[in-house]
């Protein structure tokens, strides 16, 4: 039973559904690039494979404005509760004005990230596993953007996802030293399992993955798996859009 249903989580990481965000609509569409990694581009694996990855998107999907949010160079702020006047909603304007200075330029920025996470229609979050999970910056971010009335809502004390208002696309690209078997990464790629979860339940229905595995101890193990993850974008980008 417990390896049906790992089999069974590996599946729903397939999309059902593609969103053709070429066709869809018209105007600017916007790309929210993530980078959860200290290393520089030059370092990172997970860094250069996104980036080429980012490129392909800019050149196949038309009319695409490009922004990057670095989480590691960039302010994100930890949440506290005084930044709350209920569950997951940030306070009012008229509560705001009691906070001292320091914590309303702090509400101010958790609800500048919401509004561009919001405003988005791709998204490519690059981070390397660490601890069977991602960087903690990942997590404080994704606590900044499940706002009440923003991304998700409540009715009848019950949560929902508020992100399925417009065609959206997540990829998670993802280092790892090790190669994975395919069995095994519900149980070890946890935070390959929280970010799908959690953008799922906001709405975001198409989600994919780009695993750089197998870096390894060496240069060259490195290089083979950015190389073997570079040859995967093409077929990627082409499902999606």
């Amino acid at each position: 039973m417990a390896l049906e249903k790992s089999i069974k989580r590996v599946e729903t990481y397939k999309i059902t559904s593609a969103s053709k965000l070429c066709n869809e609509g018209e105007g600017m569409k916007k790309l929210l690039y993530i980078i959860a990694n200290a290393k520089t581009e030059e370092q990172s694996s997970s860094r250069t494979v996104s980036r080429r990855l980012v490129n392909a998107i800019l050149e196949k999907v038309p009319d695409v404005q490009l922004e990057e949010l670095n989480l590691y160079e960039e302010h994100i702020p930890q949440l506290k509760g005084c930044y709350f006047e209920s569950r997951s909603a940030i306070v009012s304007t008229e509560a705001r004005s009691k906070l001292s200075p320091e914590e309303q330029q702090e509400v101010n920025r958790v609800e500048e990230l919401c509004n561009q996470f919001k405003a988005a229609d791709i998204y490519v979050l690059a981070a390397p596993m660490w601890s069977l999970s991602f960087p903690a910056p990942v997590k404080e971010y994704i606590d900044c953007v499940i706002q009440s009335g923003e991304t998700i809502a409540f009715e009848n004390n019950k949560p929902h996802g508020l992100m399925d208002d417009k065609p959206r696309v997540f990829i998670y690209v993802q280092s790892s030293g090790a190669n994975i078997p395919w069995i095994l990464k519900p149980a070890i790629s946890k935070g390959l399992n929280y970010v799908h979860d959690i953008m799922k339940f906001i709405g975001i229905n198409t989600f994919d993955e780009l695993l750089v595995d197998g870096t390894g101890a060496t240069e060259d193990e490195r290089q083979a798996a950015i190389k073997a993850s570079t040859e995967k974008i093409p077929h990627l980008v082409e499902k999606l859009f």
